[in-house]
């Protein structure tokens, strides 16, 4: 009889495995981990869609306006979230529409799969226009106390949950082709702007289109002009991204760059 006991095995040993010592191990399941998953399912290459966790989908956002009128609570916020379900309904509506595209692409064995971060709001609504249009997604989520939970579209093979914030963001822009970005928060803009950067810096060395959805919030939260004028930015980092209103508009720009950038190019990453 072995006197083997699991207890004395460094990898079942749960105080050292969660311990600051064996950070570097945890980190690194964080990279092979997904690797070898993503891997079996022959993913390459990615959409990844970035926005806030808090915006709702236009018939819930409606009923709560009818609940808030109805009571007399805070209509204000009410009417304030169904204004921005539209961006819900939009990133829906846009990975719909791209992964249609994808699926229907001939003579290659390039998929663009829908990617996000796996939670409610704008995230749910990719993952959800991807599931609505039949095609597998992906789904990279962060362990938070808060906001973040699986949302219910993930294709089930492909739903992540991450410790480290940038364990998460490496894959996001490890396979990413092309980022759309709609409103959103702290997190939105670290996510952008980490982009933004390894494409200024030339780390990235993909063309990768970045699309801001939603001109006005753009207009309002982010004014870039400002570090051109101060001379912190070069005026040609102002066309690292493109900026739109439109669903159709920015299906046609993506595909466009894809078609030009992707899918005549090895499977580049960084």
């Amino acid at each position: 009889m072995s006197n083997d006991n699991d207890s004395h095995k460094a990898y079942k040993n749960d105080t050292f495995m969660n311990s600051p010592d064996a950070r570097g191990l945890r980190i690194l399941s964080e990279y092979l981990e997904p690797e070898i998953r993503l891997d079996q399912y022959e993913v390459s290459d990615t959409i990844v869609f970035f926005g806030s966790a808090r915006l709702l989908p236009r018939d819930i956002a409606e009923e709560n306006l009818k609940v808030a009128r109805a009571e007399k609570r805070d209509v204000k916020t009410a009417e304030r979230n169904l204004m921005m379900s539209r961006f819900y309904e939009e990133a829906r509506e846009l990975a719909h529409k791209l992964t249609n595209w994808s699926k229907g692409l001939e003579g290659t064995k390039r998929r663009f799969l829908i990617c996000t971060g796996g939670g409610p709001g704008i995230m749910e609504a990719a993952n959800r226009g991807a599931s609505e249009a039949g095609g597998i997604n992906i789904g990279f989520n962060i362990s938070l106390p808060f906001e973040q939970h699986f949302n219910p579209y993930i294709t089930r093979e492909l739903n992540f949950e991450f410790h480290y914030f940038f364990m998460r963001k490496f894959w996001f822009l490890y396979l990413a082709k092309a980022l759309v970005v709609f409103p959103g928060g702290f997190g939105t803009m670290d996510e952008l702007f980490e982009a933004m950067t390894l494409m200024q810096t030339g780390k990235s060395k993909k063309r990768m289109p970045i699309v801001l959805f939603g001109k006005e919030f753009w207009k309002d939260v982010l004014n870039l002009d400002a570090l051109v004028k101060y001379g912190t930015i070069s005026e040609k980092d102002l066309k690292l991204f493109y900026t739109t209103d439109s669903v159709d508009d920015a299906y046609a720009y993506i595909v466009e760059r894809l078609n030009e950038n992707a899918l005549n190019q090895p499977g580049g990453y960084f």
